[in-house]
């Protein structure tokens, strides 16, 4: 892929010759056309594919939260970006059977600078009821008592999420969340961070681990 600014005629679109024209982010973009014939990518390429098609399925639906909590943007690359790359080399592994699979205490639904959760709790309650419990580290770096808890909680057997933004206030110690219905009796994974009102300022997410809903 090539850009440029200026050609003969200024920037153009559709087909030319062996070439393609579009605009990319704002970008005057050309892009040669794919080779026609048979090809047979190598066991690294699949396997990068097979990484690649796990983590995008995996953070498809966690999009809103990754574009908003996770990092900065740096220069054309989004958050999602970020979030994207950051799994890709992080948080995916291969399994015997040569399938991908996430690897949980590795993933992240935020990353920022703001203080995380200190002595992070969390446990299963009948009716579908998960109780968490953490330390009020207010006044710790940038950290206020009205800071936020976002809970993402995740079951691997549904590939479902439940996502909570606005769960309660750091200086609240604790906090319940109840679980739509069909999670119930099933395994989940949990995630929880801080983050701050109105702004796009959050803590380094801390795998919860996982629990069975009750």
């Amino acid at each position: 892929m090539a850009t440029f600014e200026k050609g003969i005629l200024g920037g153009f679109s559709g087909k030319v010759g062996n070439v393609v024209g579009s605009r990319w982010r704002g970008k005057n973009v050309m892009r040669s056309l794919p080779q026609r014939g048979n090809y047979t990518p190598t066991v690294k390429q699949e396997e990068q594919r097979l990484k690649f098609k796990t983590v995008i399925g995996f953070l498809n639906p966690l999009v809103g939260i990754l574009s908003q909590y996770f990092g900065s943007p740096q220069g054309d690359k989004s958050r999602a970006n970020l979030a994207t790359s950051y799994h890709l080399k992080n948080a995916v592994l291969e399994n015997p059977d040569g399938t991908m699979v996430m690897d949980y205490p590795k993933v992240l639904v935020s990353k920022g600078e703001l203080r995380g959760l200190d002595g992070a709790t969390v446990a299963a309650a009948a009716g579908r009821v998960l109780n968490f419990g953490w330390q009020d580290n207010s006044g710790q770096g940038k950290a206020t008592a009205t800071d936020t808890l976002m809970v993402v909680v995740y079951a691997p057997d549904l590939n479902l999420y439940f996502t909570d933004t606005s769960v309660a206030t750091r200086d609240a110690t604790t906090a319940s969340v109840t679980l739509p219905e069909f999670m119930a009796s099933f395994e989940v994974e949990i995630w929880a961070s801080f983050t701050k009102p109105e702004t796009n300022f959050a803590a380094m997410s801390t795998y919860m681990g996982a629990v069975t809903v009750l």
